[in-house]
């Protein structure tokens, strides 16, 4: 621990490096689970997709990052047994961060879409393993993640097949689905902006100290998604029917797609927010906890609040990452597992966004991945198991199997590289 003291700002540095390795990493893998459907569908161009996701991955990753960077630094690993070896606990959560960016490169550059939580919890289990042994391991709370890595595709899933239904009962089969998609939209638009704005008022913002009771932040959400729908419905005004697009195009509900495109402008907001929520946590809980480690010198705090700077770096790594690298995965998750179009893609985004928010302000590190897969599968089962592409959802399930292994084995060589380095 001596060593670390001595040169805490070259450690710093170094740690600081990796985390926004890390975040890169996440940012060039992840965008595609905000912004796959809305590319897919064609409700966006990349272009905007980056746009509309450097925006609002880095707000929900500063402003509603912090629940679940808490439950990465403290739930995995037991502070009790790494109180006597703190500087194995530095050169392990550099040797994660490491291990997590390096895998995360690679598969973004095969255009696999990982998963980050994955990456980073199977890192976080190698390095436990061989610094303090298997107790020091919290398997209960690996369990609780774990679970939820399967909950949360099942959970989105079921939303967006049950919101896709209602898109076709309440629009697409009817007699007139441009008027009665012009007349449910706005209702979409207020569930969207109530969703978010209640789930980071309530759970989000408490590391900025904004304390509200409920019924203030149901009020102050409701606002908000007024304003979502009085901005929404300005930008419907400017669509009007076009009776040639559907004979161009043979495709009965080419007018009604082109209104649910300014809905996924929404939805494609609300998932990068989500995303940049939940996901900031695998790239500053690490990097966290080697902060408060040497701020400390040397002392394994149970609880220790987020410094900015870790939350900035973390959400400014994540949109270089997507802005530079996320178009590879991008094409996979829009384009190669079922066919989707704008009512699709806002089905699948809307569930995918609430469920990752929701799990973010609980402090559940779910993954991303596997939330906006199950989500466009629900939509894809709503149209019939014909409508999935079986090889891609198959290799797609593979790659997550490997990821936690290689996460796992990366991190243990990094960490012994380190180690004999810095010992």
């Amino acid at each position: 621990m001596e060593f670390i003291t001595e040169n805490a700002f070259l450690i710093l540095f170094l740690a600081g490096s990796f985390g926004l390795f890390m975040a890169w990493g996440i940012g060039a893998n992840d965008v595609a689970n905000a912004m796959g459907t809305s590319v897919g569908s064609k409700a966006l161009t990349i272009r905007q997709a980056i746009i509309i996701a450097i925006i609002f991955e880095f707000a929900g990753a500063v402003l509603a990052g912090g629940e679940v960077t808490s439950t990465i630094r403290k739930g995995i690993i037991d502070s009790a047994a790494v109180e006597c070896a703190p500087d194995l606990l530095v050169y392990g959560m550099m040797a994660a961060l490491l291990a997590a960016g390096t895998w995360l490169a690679a598969a973004s550059f095969a255009g696999w879409p990982v998963s980050t939580t994955h990456s980073i919890v199977g890192a976080l289990l190698g390095f436990a393993f061989v610094a303090y042994g298997s107790d020091a391991i919290q398997w209960g709370k690996v369990l609780s993640i774990a679970g939820s890595w399967v909950v949360s595709p099942l959970l989105a899933g079921s939303m967006s097949f049950v919101l896709f239904m209602s898109v076709q009962r309440l629009v697409l089969n009817t007699d007139n689905p441009f008027k009665n998609a012009k007349r449910w939209v706005p209702v979409y638009m207020f569930l969207v902006g109530w969703i978010i704005s209640m789930v980071t008022l309530t759970k989000g913002l408490k590391h900025l100290g904004l304390n509200l009771v409920f019924a203030e932040s149901a009020l102050i959400a409701t606002g908000i998604a007024g304003l979502v729908v009085l901005l929404g419905s300005f930008l419907l005004s400017k669509i009007q029917p076009d009776e040639q697009l559907e004979e161009k195009t043979g495709y009965r509900f080419a007018n009604v797609e082109r209104v649910f495109g300014i809905l996924m402008i929404f939805t494609a907001s609300a998932m990068a927010f989500a995303h940049g929520s939940n996901d900031v946590a695998n790239a500053i809980g690490p990097l966290a906890a080697i902060v408060g480690v040497i701020q400390t010198g040397g002392e394994v705090a149970a609880k220790s609040s987020v410094p900015s700077w870790i939350l900035l770096l973390g959400g400014g790594g994540i949109v270089i990452g997507l802005a530079t690298y996320g178009y590879r995965v991008m094409t996979t998750i829009g384009k190669k597992i079922t066919e989707l179009t704008p009512t699709r893609g806002f089905a699948a985004e809307l569930a995918a966004a609430s469920t990752v928010v929701l799990a973010s302000g609980t402090g559940l590190p779910i993954s991303t991945t596997h939330t906006l897969v199950g989500a466009v599968l629900g939509v894809g089962l709503a149209r019939g198991i014909g409508a999935l592409n079986l090889r891609v959802v198959g290799s797609i399930f593979v790659s997550w199997l490997v990821t936690l292994p290689a996460g796992a084995g990366l991190t243990i060589v990094f960490y012994f590289i380190i180690r004999a380095l810095f010992s």
